[in-house]
Order: C-alpha cells, then structure tokens, then sequence
C-alpha cells in the first residue's frame, strides 16, 4: 500500500508538471515567435512480482496446475508499474501563421532560422522580429536589446532613411545602399538551444551557430503556434488524469487505516 501511495503520487507531481506546461503555452498564445512546449513522460522501470511465500512447495501442492509445477521458483505474479515521471520538456519549432503588418521593422521568418541579440546575459536568440529604431539609431527588440549583425554588432539606421528594404537572408538597404546584414542563424541540433524566458533562447556550450536555411519576410509577424483549442483539450484531459491519480491516494490511505486500525487488532 505504501508503494501504491508513491506511485499516484509520482503521476500525480507528472500532471502537475503538463498543466504548468499547458497553461504556459496559453498565456504565450498571443506572444509573436512564440514555441510551444510539450511535457514528455517516461515511465518508471516496472518491478516483477513473484510469489516469495510459494518458494517451497511442490508439484503436488494447489500450485499445480494443468502440467505447471513452480518447481524451486517462486512463481511469477506479473508486474507492478512505479509510476511516471518528466523526462523533458520539448519545444515544437513548427512555424506559426504570418500576420501582415505592413511596418517596414517587422520581421517573420519562415522556416528555420533565429535572429540574434545582445542581452546583459550574452548573446540570445529569438524568432520575434517586432523591431524598432531606438533614438540613437540602432535597430532593437521590444525590450530595447540591440539586434545583432553577421560581425556581432549593433546595427545602426541612418537618420530619415524612409525606405529600409530587408532581403530574404537579412541583409539590409537603405535605398540602393547595403547597410548591412542580420546575423541570422540556425542550429543543425535543435536541442542544443535551450528557453531562458521574454523569447529568448540560448545555445548550450559548445553549439555552435550555422547559417540559416530559412527566409526572412518583412512587413509580417510570425504569431505562436499554440493552438488554444488543443491546449484546453489537453488541460481539461489533464485534470481528469490528475483527478484519478488524487482518488486513487485517497483510496490507497483509506486501505492503509484499515490495515493499521482494524487487521491490527486482530
């Protein structure tokens, strides 16, 4: 009864974890280049029951049945599952739909492909291409990061420039003038980026970026890819699975006072 306890406790902590993810991705369901994120459950090894009390007995005993003899072998009882537990917390990169701005400083990306800043952390990337022209001419993220260029610097906008033009790659015009070019980037493993929170990411050490593969498209936003539809399927279906778990605690202690309370006595 004990072990009972433990393992509706362990799917339970597991639920808890999905409904922290869900409700992550319907709080982000507005976000631009937001990426959801799904929980992943991992089943804990099961352990193989036998019937230790039945180990001396013999073929003659009740334990034999139609030819089966247990012989010197406690008989097998099957297996007893010790619950679950997160495994990881996955990103789905798929892309999101493309909302039309018509400012010239919006970005979207499709396909593969982040665009880079610099944070007080380092340097992070994200697929959120709502820029600005800050007053001292660099051009930066909502949160007043300054976006990076292919040398790993801050890109600067020339005053009264009307017509800035971004190419698929991102490089950068003003008129017929080559200003310069997005430091736009892609990792071949996607695991080696990593959610440091605002739609940032960071690479893990060692990661190295590559070029990336995909298109830069201005005038346009890449809105989330959650699906708030599916999300609140998945949480309600969450909390039922939770629910069964919190039953079935209350009846593994229900079970538990019995055992202590009454069989004791006897």
């Amino acid at each position: 009864m004990w072990r009972g306890l433990y393992t509706a406790a362990a799917g339970m902590v597991t639920e808890m974890n999905r409904t922290d993810v869900i409700a992550n991705n319907l709080a982000n369901a507005n976000t631009t280049g937001y990426k959801r994120d799904q929980a992943i459950d991992r089943e804990f090894a099961p352990m193989l029951l036998r019937r230790i009390n039945d180990q001396d007995t013999t073929a003659s005993d009740v334990t034999s049945f139609k030819g089966f003899s247990i012989g010197s072998q406690a008989p097998v009882v099957g297996t007893l599952g010790l619950g679950s537990y997160t495994a990881e917390i996955a990103t789905d990169y798929a892309s999101g739909a493309m909302q039309t701005t018509g400012n010239p400083l919006d970005l979207a990306i499709a396909g593969n492909g982040f665009f880079a800043v610099q944070t007080p952390q380092g340097v992070r990337y994200t697929r959120n291409g709502n820029f600005y022209r800050a007053k001292n001419g660099n051009l930066v993220t909502s949160q007043g990061q300054n976006v990076l260029d292919t040398q790993g610097r801050a890109i600067t906008l020339p005053d009264g420039t009307a017509d800035i033009r971004f190419g698929a790659k991102g490089e950068i015009y003003a008129g017929v003038e080559q200003l310069g070019q997005l430091q736009f980037v892609q990792f071949n493993d996607r695991r080696a980026l990593l959610k440091q929170g605002n739609n940032l990411y960071y690479a893990q050490n060692g990661a190295r970026p590559q070029a990336a593969a995909g298109d830069i498209q201005q005038g346009l936003l890449e809105r989330s890819n959650s699906n708030v539809i599916s999300d609140m399927v998945e949480l309600i279906a969450n909390y039922r699975t939770y629910e069964a778990g919190s039953k079935a605690v209350t009846s593994q202690d229900t079970m538990l006072d019995k055992s202590v309370n009454e069989v004791g006595k006897l």
